[in-house]
């Protein structure tokens, strides 16, 4: 495939895409009938001045990651997925790597919570998608890059949050997490960028290579249970939250 023909693809699909089935708000005054190289940006964690240049054909060799958040954010049905997968020079993932793709039943019920707080992780807890309310709650997650997008980082990094623990529950909270982990690098030994992303988080926390190293319980089996978030707007909140996996 020639090098443009990827860039070429996802701006004839970013064009077909109503604003609405992606939730982005519409505005009287909108020219567009697609989605906004910014706004499809934002849906896919990547920056605007690099989709410019994937569609531009200036940038060619987008990794396996991008292109997953592109399909989702275009909303690409398998075999439209696979395709772009093809031509950005990668194999479709298979059964043995980490799914990340939400499947039509799942995104349909993310559809029907567009007014509360929704966030979605992979098995290896990086960042699928949070809802605009989510980050209403939470705080922006849309500037969010690399190993930032990863919870196990983002809590053994001590990276700030909105959610209020106490020392103890913070580090029961990480013990989990990393747990967590090592049971999807068991279930998934031959996914590579799974081996990089703990190689990352071993590399760049001596409080992961601790926790990994430690032999800690495996996590909750019921993982819903009350936060206290304080919000900026000076709120104090109580919620009980909930997880899905993405995993069958």
């Amino acid at each position: 495939m020639e090098a443009w023909e990827f860039g070429r693809t996802v701006r004839r699909w970013r064009d077909r895409m109503a604003p609405g089935e992606a939730g982005v708000p519409v505005g009287r005054r909108r020219r567009a009938g697609g989605l906004r190289r910014e706004e499809l940006a934002a849906l896919a964690g990547i920056s605007a001045d690099y989709l410019t240049r994937l569609e531009q054909g200036r940038a060619t060799a987008p990794s396996a990651q991008v292109v997953e958040a592109l399909a989702r954010a275009l909303r690409l049905s398998d075999s439209e997925r696979d395709l772009l997968y093809r031509l950005a020079g990668h194999a479709a993932p298979g059964p043995d790597v980490v799914p990340s793709r939400i499947p039509p039943s799942v995104q349909r019920l993310l559809d029907r919570l567009s007014h509360t707080p929704v966030v979605a992780y992979d098995a290896s807890w990086t960042l699928v998608l949070a809802n605009a309310p989510y980050d209403a709650l939470m705080g922006e997650t849309t500037t969010w890059r690399g190993l930032e997008r990863n919870a196990v980082w983002r809590n053994v990094a001590r990276l700030p949050s909105r959610v209020v623990h106490t020392r103890r529950e913070q580090a029961e909270h990480e013990a989990r997490l990393v747990a967590d982990l090592r049971l999807t690098a068991s279930r998934y030994p031959a996914d590579l960028a799974l081996r990089r992303l703990i190689a990352d988080l071993a590399a760049g926390s001596p409080r992961f290579a601790e926790l990994w190293d430690a032999g800690t319980p495996p996590p909750l089996t019921d993982p819903s249970r009350r936060k206290t978030i304080d919000h900026p707007d000076r709120l104090a909140l109580a919620l009980v939250l909930g997880t899905q996996s993405l995993t069958p």
